[in-house]
């Protein structure tokens, strides 16, 4: 049988043709007539049965859209020119039969030099259809049915098939007939290839570049152009206007980028002309040209050039200078002439704001010296100069070269950073309840054994009550965007909060005005306060947008506090949730979905919540009343099921362990005892709540607190007694931290999760065990937590602002006063005009008056009632110093910066450390690696890695990167490489990043800092040091 296959109007591939043919040793001819119409291919299939066997065949022959091809070619154009010429060049473009047309091209020329980063081109538009054959057929049934299956093969068509043979079908025997089409090899086109991410040898060694400069040139120098058609190579340009002007002309203008003309269109003969001027750099251009016509036909080309001289001076500055280094200046001299030169090369140093000369200041003291050149070879010269401690601005540098007639000069600027770094010193101030506490600030303490340390300032801040931190998380439930169910019972459920805790003191009431009218400041995102005290500016991290969410969210606490706007929300919220619960009872968890049994017991729970409060807002009551009233009965009938099933797949009732779902259902059942269980559910709950207490020490934290509070208020004292001092043994207590759970880690599903956890355990140690003092511990970790954390989740945000605000002792109404004393410098909360709420304040003091003795620091802290929360404050020490003299700093953010020399032996690579004295060696490939310790969770986090000017980074693109679980950005600066962590868990990390040594001399290391955005306090950095290369 022979079968034609072509695309039809919906571009799917249709017989249009076929035949049943009777072959008896012979060939047969086929004749097609291909047209216009056939684009862009058709497909012929063969399939016949000989010898009770069944062949078959697919063959696509491709018509590819010739006819929407242009050619652009090049009528005049050099492919060698000097740099800052001016160019003109002249481009026809041409159909397929070489007519004129009326085309748009777009035109852009860049150092090709930019591709070993990352490889550009510009592609044709794929927009015509293509034509895959994917017919097969399959023999079946011993021939009683043939039919054909759609399946794909690749398009590039097969010119030979690869032999295949048949096989013994070993263990059964069947009389059914199958055959798959085999793989078609194809002699033909590969695929087109793509651009890769990163190009291999980014950053190559000296050795490497040097020869592959040479390479460069060297063909450079071969290639010639005969534009007049003389049959003669043109002399070059700068042959000719060498021998006219003795004046050397400085190259300054290195822009990538020589010129980007998006339209350009032909004239009247299809042509299209445009001029330029070159860059000054010396390197190799890529032009890409990209053209259209208004029938959809493209076409792409692109051509390489070169500027180049016969003497050139290539330079090789660093990145960037530093006050006190001592470097080596490199140029290498290329002579691409076929005869020796011999001549002079000079430096000049110029200050880039007066445009005067430093050369003394530089101490460049051969800035004059002879080269000789071989034909074709090139040489390296070196300046050395030293930087001034003295000099702030940037440094313009100029290279000349003279050699006869033949001249070459570069100018550029390098900026000089200081020596002297802006140091951040921190010392927290944790204190929990009231009492004095001394803290020994000892940097600070021995700040007077150094010569040319300069105090800055000394800031100290404190919060007196950071309880009211979880009121100003409320808006956020308020405010979040989707239209779920989750998050449209969070709104109802901040609402009916709102209410209650502004109804619960008039205090309260009053706060909320004060930040409204006066203290502005406490409804800024966390990430928005202390600018001056963070090491880099919220602008330059990737969480501005995170900061002016929260800021916003914490704006719009006011209008959460309208009685009104409140009464609004409540009754809308409660009008959209009531659409979500279907009509057995369950709720969707968007509207049109199946009932969601999890988010069911989500809701029902949290009106057990409000319930347990008395948060249930006037008019409100009966509105959850009606929901309850189908609500439950759904869920009773849920676990109903779950009981009937164990009993259906015949599971042993006597080891069954309870899953997540069913002991929420128990946790969510026990706020409701006055809504009967039905009798046909009865047997399930008792069931159930029967395994829970045998089964409760295999579970997680989370729901073994969901099954003490379930077990509490069902009459048991036993169980939940047990599960309460299980959790205290397993706890850990801290002072600052307060009590967790090690192994409290985030997860994929709703039962992982930290915050909620935490909140949980409160309400089962105050409720289950009566145990103030545990649960105002275990609220401190929540309060720590949100010091160097944003709650990401309304879920998250709901349960703890319940947990905070409303368990244990009264936090909200407490008014602590709180005592600094700094030396014999005294200052108190009543005087430094604290925030209201919060109780937040914060004093400067100013360099010229901080003093070492100002390390020695006494909190105290006082309250009328004695119920006070955790308080946390911080003493920010700044100062400049000298980058090699500043020594590491020990804080809950712990660095150790350590440099390694590695090098390729037998065995493979090898790393040695880099010690006091060692003596690096350019081209020397070094390995930095960064060890992190953190003694919390903590989120925003910023880690700066300054380098010295002779090293060079090899990862030069930004990029997100993932490495032992932890994702982070990493930006790599001219003068540090930066790490963004949005998420920091508590552990130890390793960093590590190659660098190659590019020029000679001493240097400054730098230093490595790191600082949490949220928590500023929270900050640390490495010791400095200097490194000497030869």
């Amino acid at each position: 049988m022979y079968q034609l296959d072509k695309n039809d109007n919906k571009n799917i591939p249709s017989a249009v043709d076929y035949s049943f043919i009777k072959l008896d040793n012979e060939k047969r001819k086929f004749n097609y007539l291909v047209t216009e119409r056939d684009r862009p291919g058709y497909g012929v299939g063969w399939m016949f049965i000989k010898h009770n066997r069944f062949y078959q065949l697919n063959q696509t022959i491709s018509i590819p859209w010739t006819n929407k091809e242009l050619s652009i070619e090049y009528a005049t154009y050099r492919d060698k020119t000097l740099p800052g010429s001016e160019e003109k060049w002249k481009l026809r473009i041409t159909g397929l039969k070489k007519e004129k047309v009326a085309a748009e091209m777009l035109g852009s020329m860049y150092d090709a030099s930019l591709d070993q980063f990352v490889p550009h081109n510009w592609y044709k538009p794929s927009i015509w259809p293509s034509y895959y054959n994917r017919n097969r057929w399959a023999g079946t049934q011993n021939f009683n049915q043939v039919q054909s299956n759609q399946r794909y093969i690749n398009d590039q068509a097969g010119k030979y098939v690869v032999k295949k043979y048949d096989y013994l079908l070993l263990g059964s025997f069947t009389n059914d007939v199958t055959f798959y089409n085999d793989n078609i090899m194809v002699r033909g086109m590969s695929p087109a290839p793509t651009a890769r991410e990163n190009a291999d040898g980014a950053a190559p060694n000296d050795e490497y570049k040097e020869q592959g400069e040479m390479l460069v040139v060297g063909e450079v120098a071969k290639k010639a152009k005969d534009s007049d058609g003389d049959g003669r190579a043109d002399q070059s340009d700068e042959q000719q206007t060498s021998q006219q002007s003795g004046d050397v002309k400085i190259r300054k203008n290195f822009n990538e980028t020589a010129f980007f003309l998006p339209d350009l269109r032909t004239d009247s003969t299809g042509a299209i002309e445009f001029s330029f001027t070159m860059p000054e750099a010396l390197t190799k251009w890529k032009f890409m040209a990209l053209a259209h016509t208004k029938d959809a036909a493209f076409g792409t080309s692109s051509k390489e050039i070169v500027t180049q001289k016969e003497l050139m001076v290539q330079p090789n500055p660093p990145r960037f200078l530093r006050q006190g280094d001592k470097i080596d200046l490199n140029s290498k001299i290329v002579n691409l002439s076929d005869k020796e030169m011999t001549g002079t090369v000079s430096l000049q140093l110029f200050d880039a704001t007066t445009n005067e000369p430093v050369d003394g200041q530089f101490q460049s003291v051969i800035p004059n010296q002879y080269f000789t050149v071989a034909a074709g070879q090139s040489e390296v010269v070196k300046f050395p100069i030293e930087i001034p401690y003295q000099f702030n601005n940037a440094l313009v540098w100029r290279i000349v070269a003279k050699a006869g007639n033949y001249s070459d000069g570069e100018e550029n600027a390098l900026p000089v950073l200081t020596n002297r770094m802006l140091v951040t010193e921190t010392m927290p101030l944790p204190m929990r309840g009231t009492g004095t506490k001394n803290f020994s600030f000892d940097k600070l303490l021995n700040s007077g054994k150094s010569e040319t340390l300069q105090h800055y300032a000394l800031t100290l801040e404190y919060t007196s009550n950071p309880a009211w931190y979880a009121v100003q998380a409320l808006p956020y439930l308020m405010e979040y965007p989707y239209e779920c169910a989750e998050q449209t019972w969070n709104r109802y459920y901040a609402n009916s909060l709102a209410t209650h805790i502004s109804n619960s003191s008039p205090r309260i009431k009053e706060v909320f005005d004060k930040w409204k009218i006066k203290d502005t400041a406490a409804l800024m995102s966390n990430l928005q306060k202390n600018q001056e005290l963070k090491a880099v500016m919220l602008e330059e991290t990737p969480w501005v947008l995170q900061a002016k969410n929260e800021a916003e969210q914490k704006r719009n606490i006011a209008l959460l506090f309208d009685m009104i706007k409140m009464s609004e929300q409540l009754n809308n919220s409660y009008a959209k949730l009531k659409q979500m619960q279907s009509s057995n009872g369950g709720f969707v968890w968007f509207t049109g979905g199946p009932d969601d049994r999890y988010m069911t017991q989500y809701i029902v729970t949290g009106i057990g919540h409000l319930k347990k409060l008395n948060a249930i807002a006037n008019g409100q009551d009966d509105k959850m009343k009606a929901i309850l009233a189908t609500a439950i009965p759904y869920l009773d009938r849920k676990i109903k099921e779950d009981y009937d099933n164990l009993i259906k797949y015949k599971t042993d009732l006597k080891k069954y362990t309870p899953g997540y779902t069913t002991i929420q259902y128990l946790y969510m059942r026990s706020f409701f005892p006055e809504y009967k269980i039905a009798a046909a559910s009865m047997t399930a709950y008792t069931y159930f709540r029967g395994r829970t207490q045998q089964t409760w020490v295999g579970q997680s934290k989370y729901m073994q607190g969901m099954i003490a509070l379930a077990l509490h208020r069902t009459d048991d004292a036993n169980t939940p007694a047990a599960i309460l001092k299980s959790l205290k043994e397993t706890s850990i207590n801290n002072e600052e931290l307060g009590m967790y759970w090690k192994d409290q880690t985030n997860g994929w599903f709703w039962y992982q999760a930290p915050i909620e956890t935490q909140a949980l355990l409160i309400e089962a140690f105050q409720e289950a065990g009566k145990d103030t003092k545990t649960v105002d511990d275990l609220r401190t970790w929540l309060l720590k937590n949100k010091q160097t954390n944003n709650w990401k989740t309304t879920k998250a945000t709901a349960e703890a602002c319940y947990a905070l605000l409303l368990q244990g002792t009264e936090w909200l109404n407490s008014e602590p006063v709180v005592e600094v004393k700094l030396g014999s410098t005294t200052i108190k909360s009543t005087d430094a005009g604290q925030e209201a709420g919060t109780g937040y304040f914060k004093k400067v003091i100013e360099g010229n008056k901080v003093t070492p003795q100002m390390g020695n620091i006494n909190v105290t802290v006082s309250s009328p009632n004695k119920n006070v929360s955790a308080t946390w404050g911080g003493v920010y020490w700044q100062y400049f110093e000298d980058l090699d003299k500043i020594t590491t700093a020990a804080t809950p953010l712990n660095l150790v910066k350590k440099l390694f020399v590695e090098k390729n032996t037998d065995r493979g690579p090898v790393i040695t450390p880099v010690k006091d004295g060692d003596v690096l060696k350019v081209g020397d490939k070094i390995k930095v690696r960064v060890e992190l310790r953190v003694d919390r969770d903590m989120e925003y986090v910023h880690m700066k890695d300054m380098r010295a000017s002779a090293l060079e980074p090899v990862n030069v693109l930004s990029s997100y990167k993932y490495q032992g679980g932890l994702g982070y950005y990493e930006s790599t600066k001219d003068a540090s490489t930066n790490f963004f962590f949005s998420y920091l868990r508590k552990g130890t990390y390793v960093f590590e990043y190659p660098l190659f040594v590019t020029h000679t001399g001493n240097f400054s290391n730098g230093v490595t800092t790191i600082q949490c955005m949220y928590a500023p306090e929270f900050t640390s950095h490495s010791e400095g040091v200097r490194i000497t290369v030869e």
